[in-house]
């Protein structure tokens, strides 16, 4: 299997080690056509990128581009801010962007204390404590997700069901509708070989990323390739493998603004 392009990786802008520079050049070397610069959203206060920082941000990616002749894009990696769906990247910040992920996080600032109690910890103390998740927390984090891919443009949803419980199949379904790509994540197991079959079975495309925070990482997808190995998904769906580019929706909405 042939990555084309990797959509999401992390720098030193949030908690990544290497710079951008750093990762557009071992794309490069990967022979990547594309790479996603997709550092962690505003609202993370330990690992966020922050708005005075993203001048230097965009001049970074710029800069890399023009180096390596990698297609470098300026991304973010924005988080679900509970139930109602809302995202930490706001539409007056859409200029500064090339690409749109959003995530399910822990400790983030929450717009409201009702989503800190009932969608951040209720979901933290049932990972924790490994006890299955009851019929309301996943109702209540399937909601978060499927809001979040009606109310905003994004192109990708990150580690589904990573330490969040939903009903995955719902969530790739509100995706395949609205044109979101569902993210497998070669970092971290994030849904179990049964959900994903679920999950294939609505159509929704997807893109393998590496979730990289270190420069070595960048590329790399061998967990993803295991779990392919063992639950037979459509492989044509795949849009950033085998030469192929995906088709992003914030691109498509940003040019009818």
């Amino acid at each position: 299997m042939l990555l084309t392009a990797d959509y999401h990786t992390h720098t030193t802008y949030s908690h990544g080690k290497g710079t951008v520079l750093e990762n557009a050049i071992r794309a490069k070397e990967l022979g990547l056509k594309e790479l996603g610069i997709t550092d962690h959203g505003f609202s993370h206060p330990a690992f966020g990128i922050n708005h005075r920082k993203l001048p230097n941000l965009i001049k970074d990616v710029e800069e890399a581009k023009k180096i390596t002749g990698v297609n470098v894009l300026t991304g973010i990696e924005s988080n679900i801010l509970g139930q109602e769906g809302f995202l930490d990247l706001k539409e007056k910040d859409y200029q500064y962007f090339d690409l749109f992920l959003a995530g399910a996080h822990r400790f983030i600032k929450f717009k409201r204390v009702s989503d800190y109690f009932n969608f951040f910890l209720r979901n933290m103390a049932t990972s924790t404590l490994r006890k299955k998740p009851s019929s309301s927390l996943i109702k209540l984090t399937t909601k978060a997700y499927i809001n979040a891919i009606k109310k905003f443009p994004v192109d990708v949803i990150t580690h589904l069901n990573f330490l969040y419980f939903s009903d995955a199949e719902e969530v790739a379904k509100a995706a395949a509708d609205y044109g979101t790509y569902i993210e497998l994540n070669a970092k971290k197991i994030h849904l179990t070989d049964e959900e994903l079959y679920k999950v294939d079975k609505t159509g929704v495309r997807y893109l393998i990323n590496s979730d990289a925070h270190t420069v070595d990482r960048i590329g790399d997808t061998k967990l993803v390739e295991g779990i392919l190995d063992r639950v037979k998904i459509d492989m044509t769906r795949i849009d950033n493998i085998e030469g192929r580019l995906p088709s992003f929706r914030f691109k498509k909405y940003k040019e009818k603004m």
